[in-house]
């Protein structure tokens, strides 16, 4: 076998362009009382501080910078993470967030940025396989078994492990696929993301187990596709963050 690959999957696997960006600008708006609607710019700035991997936490974040901004401190604000994070959901995911059945948010709109035969093919080139996201469970196995039609993949989701660039949920990815596969040998451990916390988590993960072969590969987000300067910055910013390669698609990692 040649290598295990783990994946992200917002950015990667499904364009989150006009669903977890929407939600989040959607729940800063609504909680800055219309005042600030952060553009993507905006929020790829927030992104590229490399500790903003959560939406939720994003948009606390944004939603305290404004009132800062307007001579506010954050131990005065009325609104509880909670409350954000409901709101979020219930534009993300549908009125009624819990129940995945009859989910009728932004979710059931994302372009998939990948299909099956992507994954028959890393199989049959060599490749073991599995996913670290900091998305719901919920959330990563809608898009992977519902949408994709994957058969119980391996996916380390927000509720399994600390968030990036913490690498231990990498590190768990990593041991489900040892162990179902039953591999004995050492072999190279590449992570595909699409945020700087993604490029540092490999850097951290090297920092614990310098003796493995762990290599950072940096796809663009869709959402700055067609658009030569910020596909300049966005590509410099993920070597500038550990990145060996970047790729302008997920799909170049097998079709070059």
């Amino acid at each position: 076998m040649v290598a295990i690959v783990i994946f992200d999957i917002d950015g990667v696997i499904r364009d989150v362009t006009n669903s977890y960006r929407r939600a989040l600008a959607d729940t800063v708006e609504h909680f800055t009382e219309g005042n600030f609607r952060p553009s993507m710019a905006e929020i790829d700035s927030l992104k590229g501080e490399g500790v903003w991997n959560n939406d939720w936490e994003g948009s606390q974040e944004l939603i305290y910078r404004y009132y800062e901004g307007i001579g506010k401190s954050r131990s005065h604000l009325r609104y509880s993470y909670e409350e954000i994070v409901h709101f979020f959901q219930c534009r993300y995911r549908g009125r009624d967030p819990e129940n995945a059945d009859t989910w009728d948010g932004y979710i059931t709109q994302e372009p998939l940025l990948v299909d099956l035969d992507f994954f028959h093919t890393l199989t049959e080139n060599g490749y073991y396989w599995g996913f670290f996201s900091g998305a719901t469970k919920g959330s990563a196995e809608y898009i992977l078994t519902r949408r994709l039609g994957l058969k119980d993949p391996v996916l380390v989701a927000m509720e399994d492990a600390p968030g990036k660039p913490d690498p231990t949920g990498l590190f768990m990815a990593v041991e489900s696929i040892k162990q179902r596969n039953n591999i004995q040998q050492s072999l190279p451990i590449i992570y595909l993301g699409d945020t700087v916390a993604d490029m540092i988590t490999i850097s951290r993960a090297k920092s614990i187990k310098p003796d493995h072969d762990l290599r950072a590969i940096a796809v663009l987000p869709p959402h700055i596709h067609q658009q030569d300067n910020l596909m300049a910055d966005y590509s410099q910013k993920m070597l500038d963050a550990g990145a060996q390669q970047v790729l302008t698609r997920v799909t170049d990692f097998i079709n070059p």
